[in-house]
């Protein structure tokens, strides 16, 4: 097989988020790949708008990203001990497309928060909403960055060897599904 396809998607749509940082750092480990992003930039779901205008083109879009990817990292950050609104939004966008598009698709949730529990709350919700979508979860130890705002470096590299070696470890359990 040729590199894998990777798809990267932040619960979070700040540039600069810690999720985003996570992400970059799961993409290296995860080795050679097509690495491809995600956009959640999408409108709120309404039943009225899907009726009126039928499923918006950028969702069409992502559900399509989904599809041709081979496997789906997902960095769920924690807001308020929940799961961020656009990625929950994303992922009922993406229910209303035909195909089923998460459906058998190997998935690692990753989270990094401020907090002192990493977004353990976040990432709970969001594989609880993935099982629904019946995507095919990849089993490990949670990826969980606490405190993220000290657990990057200037150059947004992970500081903690431990957090490294697992998240290595989940992406190399990731890729085993792919290739």
């Amino acid at each position: 097989m040729a590199n894998p396809k990777l798809l990267l998607i932040s619960g979070s749509l700040r540039k600069g988020s810690y999720n985003r940082m996570l992400l970059a750092e799961a993409a290296e480990a995860f080795g050679p790949a097509e690495i491809s992003e995600g956009s959640l930039d999408l409108p709120l779901y309404d039943g009225d708008l899907e009726e009126a205008e039928g499923v918006p083109e950028a969702v069409k879009h992502l559900a399509q990203q989904i599809k041709d990817a081979d496997a789906v990292v997902i960095g769920a950050p924690e807001y308020n001990k929940g799961i961020t609104g656009v990625l929950k939004n994303g992922l009922d966008w993406i229910s209303r497309v035909p195909g089923a598009a998460l459906k058998d698709k190997p998935v690692v949730v990753v989270s990094a928060s401020a907090g002192r529990t990493g977004g353990e709350t976040a990432q709970f919700m969001t594989l609880s909403c993935l099982t629904q979508l019946q995507a095919r979860l990849v089993p490990g130890t949670a990826i969980l960055i606490a405190g993220a705002m000290n657990a990057f470096d200037d150059a947004g590299k992970l500081k903690d060897e431990t957090s490294r070696k697992l998240l290595a470890d989940r992406m190399v359990a990731l890729r085993a599904e792919v290739v």
